[in-house]
């Protein structure tokens, strides 16, 4: 065992070491970070040290943000997923301590902070992408680029958001900073309840609530998951019980629909994904009702927090 992680860790690094993207939150806490968290084992925190490390160095004090993808179609851009790979700065800040993991969590409290201000519409809607001037941090235009239209609300997007608040305000009370904790708790609590407002009733969104062609639209399996993992947490985390009940009434139902014939594969088929039904990004013409690794991982997780595993 400690060999495989030795290799993994090999390569991790190697990973690192070059250019990358915010989505190395995702790489590193699902692997490393769950590593560690159910074993104890030190083998993993090195790569969890240098990754946090790695993400920080994306972000922008004119912005107070992490900046997401690289190239030249945007200036500065921030997309609500971005939010998940703050689990990784908290991890890494615990981890590397002092000054630097003081200013490590500081970078992650900030961006969630930023993120709550731009990207949110009244009703708690998110838009997907906020693009920010660089040379002084204003907001240069808000999108949704891989939903519908800039001012729909895509599923995935809206799930993104409700696992990270949801995610901070855990890692946060762990930390016992009780002021940052309850603003993003506000934050879950009001995404949740704009959520149970307009998922239908299956619990199942359709990749875009605003798509016009609802009901014939696509559902998003992944979307699905994302957010029956972040319900069963919110329910333990806020103290409002009747939004407690909902939200674990509503990832029990979400988990036993994605559990139905409809959307769990059989044995063998599906190309060995549990998930059929996800949609990547239909303005892109990628990933369009298939399986995702994602949707998969966040099912698994549901099931394992409502039965307290």
């Amino acid at each position: 065992m400690r060999e495989l992680a030795d290799m993994h860790t090999r390569k991790l690094f190697a990973l690192i070491g070059r250019d990358t993207d915010h989505d190395i939150g995702f790489q590193i806490m699902s692997s490393f970070g769950n590593g560690y968290r159910l074993t104890g084992d030190n083998t993993y925190t090195p790569t969890i040290r240098a990754a946090a490390r790695k993400l920080a160095s994306r972000y922008s004090e004119t912005t107070g943000t992490i900046r997401s993808w690289d190239g030249d179609r945007w200036s500065y851009p921030v997309i609500i997923d971005n939010m998940m790979n703050l689990e990784l700065l908290m991890a890494g800040a615990r981890l590397i301590g002092g000054d630097e993991g003081m200013r490590i969590r500081q970078i992650a409290i900030q961006h969630a902070k930023t993120t709550l201000k731009n990207h949110f519409r009244d009703d708690w809607s998110t838009f997907h992408l906020v693009d920010y001037d660089p040379s002084d941090g204003h907001v240069l235009r808000k999108m949704t680029v891989q939903g519908y239209a800039d001012s729909s609300s895509w599923a995935r997007g809206q799930a993104w958001a409700l696992y990270g608040y949801t995610m901070m305000t855990r890692e946060l009370l762990f930390d016992q900073m009780a002021e940052e904790a309850q603003l993003f708790l506000e934050a879950a609590s009001g995404i949740a309840r704009m959520l149970l407002g307009k998922l239908p009733e299956d619990g199942i969104p359709y990749w875009d609530f605003d798509d016009p062609s609802i009901p014939e639209a696509l559902r998003d399996a992944s979307a699905g998951a994302i957010m029956a993992s972040a319900f069963a947490e919110l329910s333990s985390l806020t103290k409002d019980r009747a939004l407690s009940k909902n939200c674990l009434e509503m990832s029990v139902k979400q988990v036993t629909v994605l559990a139905s014939p409809d959307y769990l594969a059989m044995p063998g088929t599906n190309g060995g994904f549990l998930l059929k039904h996800s949609v990547g990004n239909i303005p892109g013409g990628t990933e369009i009702d298939v399986p995702l690794s994602y949707a998969d991982y966040y099912f698994l997780e549901a099931i394992l927090r409502l039965t307290g595993k």
